[in-house]
């Protein structure tokens, strides 16, 4: 099929991939509310369209976190991405280096650290979450500085997973799971070639490494209800400050209190972020939440954001609002669905010349000068 939007890696990652591992990527949380407010809040952001403004020179290029990055994207943590392409965190990672944009490293990953870091020149991000085993933290920590990761994204708004119901609709979870996957895998032959038969080890890499033993997709569910922590506080983060020497991102924040306190911790920067609508359903959009985090904690930390953003003109609405960059995670599943890394390269070339010719329309020639009197606000 033609591709030549978000939409069409979307529609081609639904033909393709098994229903129980599109929709593990595609789905959100309860009635899935907030993962369209995402969507919609974003398209509704009207831009200011200028003329004769001598655009001729425009440059992407932008600073996160002391990197120099071509565009300000990167690839956000998604877990078991490597379910979705053969070695598909690897795929990924050297398409984001090619790219000159970040690659984060989800927990959960297929591919372990050593692996994807090993795979690419510059080191990659890695995302840790908070979990009841603070061996397994500690060790996995030890694991990202020993390979060169300097910067860790912290997500904390998983103290418990979110209901997400189209897992049980679509075979992830539940008591029929194992069956339902199996017979899904073999009506998709190309996928069960690429990665159910050439992309195995099939196990949570990172996991498995630490535990020395395979950690495989049936007990992913498991894992994840029994190890997450309902009891952390910021108190309790300061092992974190003290043990990692990197940098330390805070992903999940939607309120400026919770900002507040990213600040006091001593965070490098955050994600504005409702984890893609897979957590609490019915809380703000990121694009919502974003301003008012901005107005609070501008220029004492680095502000990222994600949730929603299909396309370069919706990095540049993140930007507008506030955001230094944006984190893109269903987006390039679909495009690692549907062509490996030459899918997220070609969807990353499509997210910049997007952002190009919303600039060019916009009037603006750099990145750092992009910010709300780009919007429309009649």
């Amino acid at each position: 099929m033609i591709i030549s939007s978000t939409a069409d890696f979307r529609e081609a990652a639904r033909r393709c991939l098994p229903p129980f591992l599109f929709h593990y990527a595609d789905g959100g949380a309860y009635a899935e509310q907030t993962l369209r407010r995402n969507v919609s809040d974003l398209a509704d952001l009207a831009l200011r369209q200028r003329v004769l403004k001598n655009v001729a020179d425009i440059s992407l290029s932008t600073n996160l976190l002391g990197q120099e990055m071509a565009m300000p994207v990167a690839i956000a943590p998604v877990g078991l991405a490597g379910m979705y392409a053969r070695r598909g965190e690897v795929q990924a990672a050297r398409a984001a280096e090619n790219a000159g944009i970040a690659f984060t490293l989800s927990t959960v990953s297929v591919c372990p650290i050593e692996e994807v870091q090993n795979a690419v020149k510059k080191p990659i991000w890695f995302q840790l979450y908070v979990l009841k085993d603070r061996g397994f933290m500690r060790n996995v920590l030890e694991r990202a500085w020993a390979v060169g990761i300097t910067t860790l994204i912290f997500t904390v708004d998983m103290p418990v997973p979110g209901a997400r119901y189209r897992d049980l609709h679509s075979g992830m979870s539940g008591s029929t799971g194992p069956v339902r996957r199996m017979l899904q895998a073999m009506l998709h032959p190309n996928w069960a070639l690429d990665v159910g038969i050439t992309g195995r080890p099939h196990d949570l890499g990172n996991i498995s490494a630490y535990r020395g033993k395979p950690t495989k997709l049936k007990d992913y569910i498991a894992w994840l209800g029994t190890n997450f922590d309902p009891t952390i506080t910021w108190r309790d983060l300061q092992w974190l400050r003290d043990f990692w020497k990197g940098k330390i991102v805070i992903k999940g924040i939607l309120d400026p209190e919770d900002a507040r306190e990213a600040v006091k911790f001593g965070a490098n920067g955050i994600i504005v972020s409702n984890h893609g609508g897979r957590q609490l359903d019915g809380v703000l959009s990121s694009a919502r939440a974003l301003p008012r985090i901005v107005d609070t904690v501008k220029g004492e930390l680095a502000i990222f954001a994600d949730g929603g953003v299909r396309s370069g003109l919706d990095v540049v609405r993140m930007l507008a609002l506030g955001a230094e960059a944006v984190l893109l995670g269903r987006a390039y599943v679909y495009a690692l669905a549907h062509g490996g890394e030459a899918g997220v390269t070609k969807l990353l070339e499509l997210i910049a010349k997007e952002i190009r010719v919303a600039m060019a329309l916009t009037g603006i020639t750099k990145i750092s000068s992009i910010g709300p009197e780009i919007l429309d606000q009649s």
